[in-house]
């Protein structure tokens, strides 16, 4: 495993971070849970990424009895605000008083005294920043988180909220969006806007929700356990890269993967990668020997021929568009 700085901090990340996001709490119990953090650290990951809205916050217990015992020292626990975390209307967003109940919450089922990033999930378009931002500057200034960060906001509103925080005495780290071989809608703005202002990535899916893996061919039916269903077995509306054409391109890809020298999965974490804006990327797991395989992305260098056919291959396919970024979607 190698490590990467988080964005200007002096913070180590594992270059593959574990993330919960599916799993704990909702597709895996506490057993096998604990059997991939366990595989996580045995190959060298030593960064967990977690949020309230997973499994309805049981994804945050679930990793906290997990990382019992583990020295508190030697992993990066990296969590998000924003989602519900109850029925009531200040149970959400980022108002001062979700926040800090939030941040409570999360020190309870995590089961420890401080997170290492503590990232804003969507950008609040109901509250004010100057709220926000203080809040996290509290946070910190506290001792229940070392580093704050957002999650899926625009290069506006990451410009924004690192001017507020920097007023606040604290630095914005690291953004948290999504992107994937075929998903590139950060390169754009925020790429060169968090380079500028010394704020790393940590990638999520990098697998496309695993449409990257190869394993969903074109014209067949997508299997009952695919997280692209629901508990009803129909598809879920958010089912954007199960497309003829892309399922069509990602198997040109195999090859590629193949003279790499890698899985079809751990070279398209390993594209990731190559970004050299990029801190981590996160990869889910709901078997132990998932992440043997998805590890070996950490320090591969791949060649640019490669990354060019891929490019060539995936072209059409691609989403680049900056406004495709999450956050728009919330928009008032």
């Amino acid at each position: 495993m190698e490590y990467r700085k988080l964005g200007s901090s002096g913070m180590y990340l594992s270059e593959i971070a574990y993330g919960n996001w599916y799993t704990h709490g909702e597709q895996i119990d506490q057993d096998t849970a604990t059997a991939c953090v366990q595989q996580a650290l045995d190959l060298g990951i030593t960064t967990f990424d977690t949020a309230d809205a997973y499994a309805g916050t049981r994804a945050k217990s679930t990793l906290g009895e997990a990382l019992a015992g583990v020295r508190r020292e030697s992993v990066e626990i990296c969590t998000k605000v924003y989602f519900p975390t109850g029925e009531g209307r200040n149970d959400r967003g980022l108002s001062r008083k979700h926040i800090m109940e939030s941040m409570n919450g999360s020190l309870r089922r995590l089961q420890t005294e401080y997170v290492d990033l503590y990232q804003a999930h969507r950008y609040d378009y109901e509250t004010p920043l100057e709220e926000t931002m203080q809040a996290f500057a509290d946070i910190v200034r506290a001792g229940k988180a070392h580093y704050i960060g957002v999650s899926e906001w625009t290069a506006d509103e990451i410009s924004a909220g690192a001017a507020l925080a920097k007023e606040h005495g604290v630095q914005l780290v690291s953004n948290q969006p999504q992107y994937s071989m075929l998903w590139r809608v950060i390169e754009a703005q925020v790429v060169p806007l968090s380079e500028d202002l010394g704020i790393g990535q940590i990638c999520w899916p990098p697998l496309a929700q695993g449409v990257l893996t190869g394993k969903y061919a074109p014209g067949a039916a997508v299997s009952q356990g695919s997280r692209f269903r629901g508990p009803d077995g129909k598809l879920k509306d958010d089912h954007r890269f199960l497309g003829h054409d892309i399922l069509t391109r990602v198997q040109r890809l195999l090859p590629l993967a193949a003279e790499a020298g890698l899985s079809m999965a751990a070279f398209a974490v390993a594209w990731v990668l190559q970004n050299p804006n990029v801190s981590a990327a996160i990869v889910g797991a709901s078997r132990p020997e998932q992440l043997v395989d998805n590890t070996k992305a950490s320090g591969a260098r791949l060649d640019p021929k490669l990354l060019a056919e891929a490019d060539e291959i995936l072209g059409p396919v691609v989403e680049r568009d900056p406004e495709k970024v999450e956050s728009f979607l919330t928009r008032p």
